[in-house]
């Protein structure tokens, strides 16, 4: 059955400017990093992708290593954009990532120019693109210099493959030099991808403020803490959870302590009338230079829950003072060593 989007879809989405730059992002965007692999049915998929172009979220966000297994993310989303999204492309904002392991040898991971651009054009085939609007390094490499890495983002724009170039989990001092890298080569740095959530805060140390000064914008990926901050492990871990499947969330980090602050935010996004999935989105986004935030979606009512948190997006002085007394570190930073090497 065809798709035709929806008349309104750009009646009911914010849309925020990256940086300084021209590009602007819907204020939530869809990542694909969960339930696009082979193990959701892609009806499942086809229905969660069209509901958010509905509703405005323009921008579908992948990497090479999406799936399981790896790859079949892109593949998938490939099929669904040949049968669905085709005529929408140039209003969509398709992004994927190179830098974690993706193909054994020394030219399968990390960031050498060999790998990057490799990666890249293996992403455009899986995907049926010309292009992607953003190509990012997914992690900094400590062993290959940043002027290659950066390099490598260049010659994608340049070549047509790519129109905007990317980095994600990258220290404050390494976005600098990165983004001066890009600048001397005429390619500027777009965004930068951070994790970050109430429970994941690293980037309030210096981030923010580094990326404000360089007119760089922000997409916080993992704003729900892999799914800590919402309703699902209130009371335990449910079967079929990611906690239960070891998917980017163990049951370690689900510890009494950090569960006594999930139940406490949990009650003050009860107060706001408001989930606390909503609240902790809102919350991410109350900083000015917040491009977007990454959601993932394993059905569509999930998804328009997640949306709706742009319904209620202030905070009085005395809500965030008391969220910043249960929105504390919780061990669940995955991607610290490549923001801090």
């Amino acid at each position: 059955m065809g798709y035709d989007a929806a008349a309104d879809r750009y009646d009911r989405m914010t849309y925020r400017r990256s940086g300084r730059n021209g590009l602007h992002l819907p204020a939530v965007s869809l990542g694909l990093w969960h339930n696009f692999g082979d193990d959701m049915p892609l009806e499942r998929q086809r229905a969660i992708l069209r509901r958010a172009f509905d509703l405005g979220v323009t921008h579908f966000d992948l990497a090479n290593n999406y799936g399981p297994p790896a790859g079949s993310a892109e593949l998938n989303f490939g099929k669904l954009f040949r049968q669905d999204f085709a005529p929408y492309r140039d209003e969509l904002v398709i992004s994927t990532k190179a830098g974690y392991y993706m193909w054994p040898g020394p030219y399968g991971e990390w960031g050498s120019r060999k790998y990057l651009l490799s990666s890249l054009d293996q992403s455009l085939s899986r995907m049926g693109l010309d292009y992607v609007d953003v190509f990012y390094s997914h992690r900094f490499d400590p062993d290959t210099p940043l002027e290659e890495t950066m390099g490598a983002l260049d010659s994608a724009v340049r070549q047509g493959k790519a129109l905007y170039a990317g980095i994600s989990s990258y220290s404050p001092e390494h976005t600098r030099q990165a983004a001066a890298i890009l600048a001397d080569l005429g390619t500027p740095l777009l965004i930068h991808q951070p994790s970050y959530s109430m429970l994941n805060r690293w980037i309030e140390e210096a981030l923010v403020d580094t990326l404000g000064e360089l007119g760089v914008g922000c997409i916080a990926f993992s704003p729900l803490a892999q799914g800590m901050l919402t309703d699902k492990y209130l009371g335990g871990i449910p079967e079929g959870s990611r906690a239960s499947q070891g998917k980017s969330l163990s049951p370690d980090q689900l510890s009494e302590k950090n569960l006594a602050h999930v139940r406490a935010l949990h009650a003050i996004a009860a107060r706001r009338g408001q989930s606390l999935a909503q609240m902790a989105l809102a919350w991410a986004l109350r900083h000015p230079q917040m491009t977007s935030v990454l959601i993932g979606a394993s059905s569509v009512e999930q998804l328009e829950d997640n949306v709706r948190a742009l319904d209620t997006l202030d905070f009085s002085a005395d809500e965030l003072t008391e969220i910043d007394g249960h929105a504390v570190e919780a061990g669940i930073n995955l991607w610290k060593r490549s923001s801090t090497s």
